[in-house]
Formats: C-alpha cells, sequence, structure tokens
C-alpha cells in the first residue's frame, strides 16, 4: 500500500470505525463511496482482525501499519517477543531480519539504539513507520542484507538477533539452519566478532542435535510454547558464558509451570523406570517431548513410563505442578465400537493416541465419536501390547 494514504485522516477513521465489519461487505458497500484506497482500508482492517489475538495490543493501535498477512503470520507474538527481552540490556542491539517489527520492538526496550534491517521495500516502509512511532529516536532503519551491512559497519552490539527466512524456492519449509536465509551458520565468525550476545530464532521442527551439529557454540536452547503448543526455538550464545555447559530450557506461557532446564547430559544419564498404567496417566508438556527430556522428566517426578516409546508416565500418587496433564485411570476398555457407545453415550470423548496402532483421526472414524466432553480416551502402547483408557483429566 502507499503509505501516505494512512496519513488521510478519512482513511484511519474509516478504519476506526469498521475496525469489527466483514472485509468482503465493506469493499462491496463502499466500493466507490469514499476518496481513499478502499481496498487498502479494508486490508488495514482484515490484518488486524486476524492478528487480535497474537498481537492485541498493536491490532487495537490506530497509529501502526499492517502488512500482508503472510508477514503478520511469520512474526512473533507479543507475547513471545516479550520472553525474548526478558533481562536483556545494553547499548547497541542489531534485528537483522526485522520483518513486522514485534520482535525488534520488544528487544529494543533495554537498549539505547537499535537498528532495524530488512530487505522487502513495502515492510521496510511499515515497519519503519511502526517503529518510529512506537519509539520515537531509538531507531536507525537499513534497508538491505542485514549481514551486508553488519560486515562494513564499525559498530560493536551488545545484542545482534536473527530470525532466518524458513521458506525456499517453491515456498516449501526448510529445517536446517544452513539452508535458510540469511545464513547465520556460514557467517557464524562474523557474528561473533560484532557482538557480546547472539539470539536467534528458529523453527519448531529444528532437532535440537541439528542445531548443536550447526552451530556448536549455542549455550543454550529454550523451546518456547504457548498454552502447550511449540511456537519457536531461541537459540543463546553470550561472550561471558563461553565454557559453560549447555543447557536446555522449556518455557510455556501462559500455563503457569516454571521452566523445565536440564543439561543434556543429565538427559543421557537417566534412566527409566516401567510399568504398566497404575490409577494416574501424565503426558508431559510438549516442549519436554520436543526437548527429548523422555527418561529425565520421569526421574525428576517419580514416574514410570508405559514404554520406551510410547513417553507416557504413570504413578499411584501425584504432586500438583508436574508439568503436563494428568489424568486419571477410570477403566481399560476394548477397541469395539459397542464399547464406546456405552462408556460414551452421547458419542462425544476427547481422544488422544501416543504410539498407538492407529491416529486419533483413525480411532475416532473407527469407534464413531467426536471430540467433546470431559471424558477422554487414551490409546497408546505398554509393554504388554497397545491399550485403550478411559480417563478423566485432573491437572
Amino acid at each position: 500500500m502507499n503509505i501516505s494514504e494512512y496519513h488521510n485522516a478519512e482513511f484511519r477513521q474509516f478504519v476506526q470505525d469498521h475496525l469489527e465489519g466483514d472485509p468482503a461487505l465493506l469493499l462491496f458497500k463502499y466500493q466507490g463511496k469514499v476518496g481513499f484506497d478502499l481496498k487498502a482500508a479494508v486490508q488495514q482492517i482484515a490484518a488486524r482482525q486476524k492478528a487480535a489475538k497474537k498481537l492485541p495490543a498493536w491490532s487495537k493501535n490506530l497509529i501502526l501499519l499492517f502488512p500482508a498477512s503472510i508477514s503478520v503470520e511469520q512474526s512473533s507474538s507479543e507475547q513471545t517477543a516479550g520472553l525474548k527481552s526478558i533481562g536483556r540490556t545494553g547499548g547497541w542491539m542489531i534485528d537483522l531480519t526485522g520483518g513486522f517489527g514485534v520482535d525488534c520492538h520488544h528487544l529494543s526496550q533495554g537498549f539505547e539504539k537499535g537498528v532495524y534491517c530488512e530487505q522487502q521495500t513495502e515492510l521496510f516502509q511499515i515497519s519503519t513507520h511502526n517503529l518510529s512511532a512506537l519509539n520515537p529516536g531509538k531507531f536507525d532503519f537499513v534497508e538491505g542484507d542485514g549481514l551486508e551491512f553488519l560486515r562494513k559497519s564499525a559498530q560493536h552490539f551488545d545484542l545482534i538477533y536473527a530470525d532466518p527466512a524458513r521458506r525456499g524456492t517453491g515456498n516449501q519449509k526448510l529445517y536446517k539452519l544452513q539452508d535458510c536465509e540469511p545464513n547465520v551458520v556460514g557467517a557464524w565468525s562474523l557474528l561473533k566478532s560484532k557482538s557480546n550476545s547472539i539470539l536467534l530464532k528458529a523453527s519448531p521442527m529444528l532437532d535440537l542435535t541439528q542445531a548443536w551439529a550447526e552451530i556448536p557454540d549455542i549455550q543454550k536452547i529454550t523451546v518456547v510454547s504457548v498454552r502447550n503448543e511449540v511456537k519457536e526455538l531461541l537459540l543463546h550464545w553470550d561472550k561471558a558464558n563461553e565454557g559453560a555447559p549447555r543447557i536446555i530450557s522449556v518455557v510455556d506461557l501462559d500455563s503457569g509451570f516454571p521452566p523445565f532446564e536440564f543439561e543434556p547430559s543429565a538427559e543421557d544419564q537417566a534412566e527409566s523406570q516401567f510399568s504398566e498404567a497404575g490409577k494416574y496417566l501424565v503426558e508431559p508438556l510438549a516442549g519436554i517431548l520436543k526437548a527429548g527430556a523422555f527418561n529425565l522428566f520421569g526421574e525428576r517426578f517419580g514416574l514410570k513410563k508405559l514404554e520406551r516409546n510410547s513417553h507416557l508416565y504413570t504413578t499411584e500418587t501425584f504432586a500438583s505442578g508436574i508439568p503436563g496433564r494428568v489424568f486419571e485411570v477410570l477403566r481399560e476398555i476394548s477397541p469395539k465400537k459397542q464399547d464406546s457407545k456405552t462408556y460414551f453415550p452421547s458419542s462425544k470423548v476427547n481422544v488422544i493416541c501416543r504410539n498407538y496402532v492407529l491416529g486419533a483421526e483413525e480411532l475416532k472414524k473407527k469407534l464413531g465419536v467426536k471430540d467433546g466432553g470431559e471424558d477422554y480416551l487414551i490409546g497408546t502402547q505398554t509393554a504388554t501390547g497397545f491399550k485403550l483408557y478411559w480417563c478423566k483429566r485432573v491437572q
């Protein structure tokens, strides 16, 4: 869109007045009846509606501009961006891959000066407008390749941040760091020479051992989840911590659980105990499973695994605060449609399959049930075979 259009008072008033309107109907109703770019105004309304949950404060701020939806979809949420900023202070920081600027804005809060870099012209213009409005005078803006700017800059930064693009030609998703743009693996020596601290955002699909194989200097990996859904990985390097043991930290925002932290070597040394299902079944947070703490989780909380590859745990008693979902086992049932009708006459039960012979959707179809209600049906494998457990969630 033409940035100057947004300075049109009538344009901005229209956006404000129709924030909850149907974009398609607005286009139809006001076509040819307004003195500004109607399509651009409706795009602003639609983008704010899509971003309402992810960016609640930004979507309500009428001073800010919103880009095409793909840029918003790929940006961090206000919540995860806020997490990145905790404890980060200093003189200068730089965001090599500025994008929509959400991370840049939050990370810059503890710094005297920020540098925002972005190659896409429209996105650069939008974010320059937004960041200047939010933090007047704080940022220098660089339209172009962030790594090229870094190579030529004489400035030493207290923090370098990058969120490499994870889509290649044909829009396929990329999971290796070295395949992303910019290639932070190839530029690692440059990044270290220009900073005291480096923070990289990576795909939640990236394997943690792969990250360490590509960049052995990484000292800490944070697995970031929101309400038990893994959203991103954060890779940390700090000059002051060189030589420190590697750490994995699992943070689940909105859950109330403290971070689950461990050294990868502790997982290697931990041993699982095994048992058939007892009174309770425990499913660890998704972030803990992503982090690969399969043995350590059971060891820390006194739980036994059902089977080596099932990653469900059991106990006869439990203390509140186990980072995961806890289910009370009511009984084991057979995988027959008639049994499901007996125990779930409403045909509603929440189905979970972990290392089971069928996936959740296949099992629901076989039993003729749909997700819903307060009952749970957990399909998994124990040492004695595939099992189905009727459960109630207690945590």
